[in-house]
């Protein structure tokens, strides 16, 4: 009992250096497997040629989007229900903002706790590199999520869950290449996030393949009314007849932008990421469709891995699962909106 009082003692240390913000749930789940009796450990592990010979997993999931957003309050969703499911104690932190400088502190921290497994989105490869490999050369497991699907491996990362991102925007590129658009446009919230640059680089590419062209808005969503006049102006300035927008927050400025230019009959607008309002958009025929990379897996699926890992030097064939990318169009969202209302989707 002293032992878990100890541990409970530094979990709750860990968490409250951070400025994560918890959504439902507390950022900490904490189980007393001391009735159930050891459980096996690998003696050597193929990757590091020695055991993790761990009492308890604790773990910790650093990421650039905060749990009060709503794509990342599904995410913590998945990291919670695993959390709960294997027992292991998990610690959820991000900036308040989008912040990678404030993301490489958060990890040397979970490093400096000496836990067993850490979870990290890859907004930014080259300025996560140094801690990331950091984190590996003190023998604790990094999965990565979200971002990062390409260079995942050159980091020492074990594995990877989430959605190919140059690919996810090319096919967004080219459905609307294929549905007339000639004219796209890429609205960007986070320029220099590594994900969301590919995207719009893989959606130049497939309206190119498809006949048309592309080019890339920066907005700034901490100011949603001014994101509204920016994408307002630059549809009608440029001719505009496409605008794919790369996170669901950002599809509501641009909406409102549509809708208060009279833009909607002459616009196809498509976005990333699902939401109540992204769902009604489409049942409306107000948008031609959103790309779900299945946030709660990208979630759920890296705490189990890690906790495999841990236990049994377990790992997917790869090194990668994809989690999308998925179309939510005319066809299948009536069956998406009915989840979620259970804050799976």
């Amino acid at each position: 009992m002293r032992r878990l009082l100890a541990l409970v003692a530094l979990l709750l240390a860990l968490a409250g250096c951070g400025e994560a913000t918890p959504v439902r749930e507390p950022d900490l789940v904490v189980r007393d497997r001391a009735d159930e009796g050891p459980r096996p450990v690998p003696e050597t592990t193929p990757e590091r040629g020695e055991g993790l010979r761990l009492a308890a997993a604790r773990l910790a999931v650093v990421s650039h989007g905060q749990a009060s957003d709503p794509f990342w309050a599904i995410v913590k969703k998945g990291v919670d229900d695993a959390a709960r499911q294997t027992g292991v104690a998990v610690s959820y932190r991000a900036p308040d903002t989008y912040d990678v400088g404030r993301m490489r502190r958060l990890i040397d921290e979970a490093i400096s706790a000496r836990l067993d497994g850490l979870i990290v989105s890859l907004p930014d490869v080259r300025a996560l590199r140094a801690p990331i490999r950091r984190a590996a050369r003190a023998g604790i497991p990094v999965v990565s999520i979200n971002s990062g699907s390409d260079r995942f491996r050159t980091l020492g990362i074990l594995a990877h869950v989430g959605q190919p991102e140059w690919r996810a925007g090319f096919e967004s590129g080219r459905r609307m290449a294929a549905a007339g658009v000639r004219n796209g446009l890429c609205v960007n919230q986070e320029e220099g996030n590594a994900g969301l640059d590919q995207r719009c680089r893989g959606f130049e590419a497939g309206m190119r393949r498809g006949g048309g062209r592309a080019a890339v808005l920066g907005v700034d969503l901490q100011d949603p009314d001014q994101a509204q006049q920016r994408i307002g102006q630059v549809v009608k300035q440029s001719a505009v007849d496409g605008v794919l927008t790369l996170g669901a927050a950002g599809a509501l400025p641009a909406l409102a932008a549509l809708d208060a230019g009279g833009l909607e009959d002459r616009v196809r607008l498509a976005t990333f990421d699902l939401s109540p309002e992204v769902l009604e958009a489409v049942q409306a025929r107000r948008m031609m469709f959103a790309v779900d990379q299945q946030p709660y897996l990208q979630g759920y699926l890296p705490v189990i891995w890690a906790k495999l890992y841990v236990d049994y030097a377990m790992l997917p064939a790869g090194g990668q699962i994809l989690t999308g990318p998925f179309v939510i169009d005319e066809t299948n969202v009536d069956q998406i909106v009915e989840l979620t209302s259970a804050g799976y989707r």
